[in-house]
């Protein structure tokens, strides 16, 4: 005889069911963490990408320094190299160029005294030939002083210059006064260069008479005319 009461169903499934919902929960918390950690780990490798970056950007730019200084560094030192060359060669040129200063000087004594052998000469024909034997050298040394650029200071009626000029002398001319009257001893030059400063006489002023005392010249008038 079939039981009249009903069967009550029975939740079978239940239990699988709340496995599942916490098995998915389970699933969705470890996703998250892994989530979490792969953008902890990007966020990681970022600061450590832009931590290396900036690194090797502070790196090139201390390498740029470096080299700006080593190329500053070179081309300061081909400056004074080009200085030095510069100055040597000058200082060559110049050891060239004024190399006859020391002959120069030593053979204007020899070329004085022939001077002042001929000077000093008689007028006897019987010795003329020995004169003009001496006036041949006295020029010749003068030549060869001329063609090493060694020549005479320009004197008499040139304006006292005491960068060349030596006075010895000065003497009241109707001259312009510091003007050049008498040359004592030549001087010469090499190039822009003193040889020997020529020793000149120079124009002193005239010294002016006084002037007459118009009184005095009134009381000597008066005196001469008669009463």
């Amino acid at each position: 005889m079939a039981s009249s009461e009903k069967e009550t169903p029975r939740d079978d499934f239940a239990p699988e069911n709340e496995s599942e919902e916490t098995s998915n929960e389970s699933s969705a918390d470890d996703f998250d963490e892994l989530l979490k950690k792969a953008g902890d780990e990007v966020l990681g490798s970022s600061r450590k990408e832009r931590d290396r970056r900036t690194a090797a950007v502070k790196e090139v730019d201390a390498l740029k320094e470096k080299l700006a200084e080593a190329e500053d560094g070179r081309l300061r030192a081909m400056a004074e190299l080009e200085n030095f060359r510069q100055r040597k060669n000058k200082e060559l040129a110049d050891q060239e160029k004024y190399a006859p200063m020391k002959l120069a000087r030593d053979i204007l004594p020899v070329w004085d005294n022939l001077g002042r052998a001929l000077e000093a000469a008689p007028a006897d024909e019987s010795v003329q030939g020995f004169v003009e034997g001496v006036r041949m050298v006295y020029d010749q040394l003068l030549d060869v002083l001329a063609k090493n650029h060694v020549v005479r200071i320009p004197t008499e009626g040139e304006r006292f210059d005491p960068n060349v000029h030596e006075s010895i002398a000065m003497f009241p001319s109707d001259a312009e006064p510091n003007t050049v009257i008498n040359e004592a001893r030549p001087g010469f030059m090499l190039h822009d260069r003193v040889v020997r400063h020529a020793q000149v006489v120079i124009a002193a002023p005239k010294p002016v008479e006084p002037e007459k005392n118009v009184k005095d010249n009134a009381s000597a008038e008066s005196e001469a005319s008669p009463e």
